[in-house]
């Protein structure tokens, strides 16, 4: 990598002191374009992967399917132990009507004891009772009192608990839905979905492979507009800054040159070393900076053409 960079930083500066002599470029370097890894989200076999290199594909578009049959399946698996849920959950129903059963029997019992108590109560007046006998059935009254509220308690005791229960049983759906929306997503992320528009570059798989989450698919780049990147000296530093239009040459034939605007993007904060072979500490003491140039494409830029700047 650092002696393709050498050889290239050595041509562009070779192409900037030649062609600076004849028609006074800036600064020379070579297109590229802002290009984005396309990876796989799923693991799998990749079913279908319909791209080519150099094949324009719009924003979102799917090109390709990662096999999803296990992720459906699982989803399914998850979807019935919802379901199964509901079937663990009780009625309390059946066991409360009992209980109220009890209580109406239990009600009806209080009556006829208040109706006695009534005509008990009477009939001492007339001296035709006991006091014995209106005791033993407010004793029979307050006794049953008990029990129709023990039976209420039991009610209420009951409806609780079967309401707690079945709570419990289908908390348990709530991490289910969750995983049930994680399969989808998962399933959804089967499908290889292009992120941009743009022109494929480089293709690093095929239909029928085996890919893993995070292994590159393909290369794609927006074409529409690439880079300029080149290299200034330090004492042509203070003639540019970000934003600022330049002059994009680039070579069109024999001795001549189809021009572009440009606009500087970015300017690097570091220098680096002219990269030449020489020795002595002098010439090893000239830097250079890297600049960044866009230039809207036409399709007549390609990406690694040289291009020269001029500052306007």
């Amino acid at each position: 990598m650092k002696t393709k960079l050498f050889y290239s930083i050595m041509l562009m500066l070779g192409m900037t002191a030649c062609n600076s002599a004849n028609h006074q470029f800036d600064a020379a370097g070579t297109f590229e374009a802002d290009e984005v890894i396309v990876s796989a989200s799923a693991n799998g076999k990749i079913l279908s992967f319909n791209i080519d290199e150099g094949s324009v594909l719009a924003k979102d578009s799917i090109v390709g399917l990662v096999d999803p049959t296990d992720l459906s399946l699982q989803k399914e698996q998850v979807e019935e132990t919802i379901h199964a849920l509901g079937d663990q959950t009780m009625n309390p129903e059946p066991q409360v009507k009992l209980l109220k059963d009890q209580l109406t029997v239990q009600q009806s019992q209080m009556d006829n004891l208040l109706h006695e108590k009534a005509r008990t109560e009477r009939l001492l007046k007339e001296d035709a009772a006991t006091g014995k006998q209106l005791d033993d059935i407010n004793s029979q009254v307050s006794i049953l009192k008990n029990q129709m509220n023990v039976t209420r308690q039991q009610i209420n005791v009951q409806q609780n608990n079967i309401h707690t229960q079945n709570n419990g049983i289908l908390s348990q759906g709530k991490p289910l839905h969750k995983k049930v929306a994680q399969l989808e997503d998962q399933i959804n992320k089967s499908s290889i979905r292009n992120p941009i528009n743009g022109t494929v570059l480089t293709k690093f798989a095929e239909a029928g492979e085996i890919t893993t989450i995070g292994k590159a698919l393909y290369t794609i780049a927006d074409l529409s507009s690439l880079t300029l990147r080149a290299y200034i000296s330090g004492t042509q530093l203070s003639q540019v800054k970000l934003g600022q239009t330049v002059r994009v040459m680039v070579d069109d034939g024999k001795d001549k040159y189809k021009e572009f605007p440009g606009t500087i993007t970015w300017i690097s904060d570091k220098a680096e070393f002219t990269p030449k072979t020489i020795q002595t500490k002098d010439e090893r003491a000239n830097l250079v900076y890297a600049v960044k140039v866009k230039v809207k494409n036409d399709d007549y830029l390609k990406i690694g053409m040289y291009g020269e700047i001029q500052f306007k």
